[in-house]
């Protein structure tokens, strides 16, 4: 959501019904890409690899798909973006939105859920051994 609130907050675009379904198509790229990634991480897992190593390897081979899927995505409506014909002011909110959260959801999957999932994992971890100071067996579950 950063990459679009911020792009309409740079262009000067009000939030509107068609920027919503800008956000709604942000949220099915974002959930699919994680999807994806989080895919190959646990691929990566189950044929041995190290937990460190399948996340990093698991972003390193997921680079390419994410980068195609945003860059097809932000030139095909970029275009639209910066348009000034007619009907464009029902276009423009929807394609600033996506074009502005495309261009940071790159980073988003790419750089940061790699990393909150290397943490949780290892915190959850940690907690199954009973090795943190977070101790099981307060009604929480557990499940790796």
């Amino acid at each position: 959501m950063t990459g679009g609130v911020l792009t309409l907050f740079i262009t000067g675009t009000h939030y509107s019904i068609s920027s919503a379904v800008g956000f709604l198509s942000l949220f099915g790229v974002y959930v699919l890409d994680g999807v994806i990634l989080i895919s190959q991480i646990k691929q990566l897992r189950q044929e041995g690899a190290p937990l460190r190593e399948a996340v990093e390897r698991g972003a390193e081979l997921r680079m390419r798909p994410v980068l195609m899927t945003a860059l097809a995505a932000a030139i095909g409506l970029l275009p639209g973006s910066v348009a000034t014909g007619i009907g464009s002011e029902t276009q423009r909110p929807l394609a600033r939105v996506v074009v502005g959260g495309i261009l940071t959801s790159a980073t988003v999957i790419l750089l940061v859920l790699p990393t909150i999932y290397l943490a949780a994992h290892q915190w959850l971890e940690r907690r199954r051994l009973g090795t943190g100071s977070d101790q099981p067996g307060r009604g929480d579950v557990v499940n790796v």
